[in-house]
């Protein structure tokens, strides 16, 4: 499924770590418009923030260095700033 991601500064992303592939699966009904992502990165030592990053990236194509989480580290659920400049 291609869900294209909306280019706006802030993202709000929930994820789940440990899928069999990572992809998006949805844009939830909600406030924020949650962008629900599958990771195959377990969420251990940063590994599924790391691969979040490179994959949002990848889709934005912009640098990884634009992307930071600004909360929800160690949560599910994330808000990340995406610096379009």
């Amino acid at each position: 499924m291609q869900i294209e991601i909306p280019k706006k500064r802030y993202i709000r992303v929930k994820v789940i770590p440990k899928s069999p592939k990572t992809e998006i699966v949805e844009i939830m009904n909600d406030e924020e418009n949650t962008l629900k992502i599958r990771l195959k990165a377990v969420p251990e030592k940063g590994k599924a923030n790391a691969e979040l990053i490179k994959f949002l990236s990848k889709e934005l194509q912009i640098p990884k260095e634009k992307i930071s989480i600004i909360s929800g580290k160690t949560d599910p659920l994330k808000l990340l700033k995406i610096n379009y400049e």
